[in-house]
């Protein structure tokens, strides 16, 4: 029996199995590269939540640990040094339930007037380094390996509280 030709005298069974092949090849070409932007997108997006939520911890627990040790009778700069502690260690516990090591996040604390006087407003600013998945490092001059993330947050002093 003769195989019957199409009009190009091209045998029709010739190309049998290419186009599953070619929607493996382009599916894997583009799921790929949208994997990775997904999974980058998601950390940075982790990042910056990690550095609303550390900044808003860390202005809020220096207040609140300054104005106790003020209101215990110690002084304004003790009862701010305190309150940077406790703020950094608060910093770094919320950095590690975002899945971050405390060394990634740098916290800056700022005064507007006299730190915890009344009225006076404490803001945090939290810098979260995120690292960027899957890029070596020898890739550092030309590729950046990480993306730095800023969050401020601000939180004021009680206007009720004594002024020691």
């Amino acid at each position: 029996m003769a195989r019957r030709q199409g009009s190009g005298g091209v045998d029709p069974r010739g190309d049998e199995g290419a186009a599953m092949l070619e929607f493996i090849a382009l599916s894997l070409l583009l799921l790929v590269p949208l994997i990775y932007l997904v999974v980058t997108l998601s950390r940075v997006q982790a990042g910056a939540f990690a550095a609303e939520s550390a900044a808003s911890e860390a202005a809020r627990t220096v207040v609140v640990t300054g104005v106790r040790q003020l209101e215990a009778g110690t002084s304004r700069s003790s009862a701010m040094g305190q309150g940077e502690q406790r703020a950094q260690a608060a910093v770094g516990l919320v950095a590690s339930d975002f899945g971050f090591a405390s060394d990634d996040a740098s916290l800056v604390l700022h005064c507007d007037g006299t730190c915890l006087a009344p009225g006076s407003d404490v803001t945090a600013v939290v810098t979260m380094h995120v690292a960027l998945p899957g890029i070596p490092g020898f890739l550092s001059g030309s590729v950046p390996l990480e993306v730095e993330v800023v969050g401020s947050a601000r939180s004021p002093v009680d206007s009720l509280t004594e002024d020691s």
